[in-house]
C-alpha cells in the first residue's frame, strides 16, 4: 500500500534528519489523515484515495510554483520543486500522450460512441484507466475532440 510507503519513508527520513522530505512527508500524512477522516468515522484509505491526495497536494504544489514564479520569488519556487519531487515518488507513472489517445480511442471504438452525446458514458468508462495519471482536463478535451470528428 502506498500509504504504508509514505509512512515508512517518513520514518526514514526522521532517522535520517532529512528536515526538508520530512517536512513533505508529514504534510501528505497530515493530508491522508484529513481524508481518511472526513467520513463519519475514519478508515483507512484505498491506494486511489491516496493517489487523490497525493494529486491534490502535487496540484497545490504547482499553483504555487506559478504564483511564486510570477512573483520572482526564486529561493520559494526551489523549495515548493523540491516537495513536489517528493509527492511525485509516490505518484504513479503519468500516461503518455499516445497512450492516453490509445485508450480512449480504444473506449470508443469498443462501446460504439460517436458523438458529443457520448461525452459522460466514455469519461465513466475511461476515468478508472486513467485517474491518478492524467490530468481530468486533458482527457476531457481530447475525448471531446475525439468524439466530435
Amino acid at each position: 500500500m502506498i500509504e504504508e510507503q509514505i509512512r515508512s519513508e517518513m520514518k526514514t527520513a526522521m532517522k535520517a534528519r532529512d528536515a526538508d522530505r520530512l517536512k513533505t512527508l508529514r504534510s501528505i500524512v497530515a493530508a491522508m489523515q484529513i481524508k481518511s477522516t472526513s467520513g463519519k468515522s475514519a478508515t483507512s484509505l484505498e491506494d486511489s484515495d491516496v493517489i487523490a491526495v497525493l494529486n491534490s497536494e502535487a496540484k497545490k504544489r504547482k499553483e504555487s510554483i506559478a504564483a511564486f514564479t510570477e512573483a520572482g520569488r526564486d529561493e520559494m519556487v526551489e523549495a515548493e520543486q523540491a516537495e513536489l519531487k517528493v509527492i511525485g515518488e509516490f505518484l504513479p507513472e503519468p500516461l503518455t500522450p499516445e497512450e492516453l489517445s490509445q485508450i480512449i480511442e480504444s473506449t470508443i471504438a469498443d462501446n460504439g460512441f460517436s458523438s458529443p452525446a457520448d461525452m459522460g458514458a466514455t469519461m465513466k468508462l475511461i476515468k478508472p484507466q486513467v485517474e491518478g495519471r492524467a490530468d481530468g482536463k486533458a482527457v476531457a478535451d481530447l475525448v471531446k475532440s475525439m468524439l466530435a470528428g
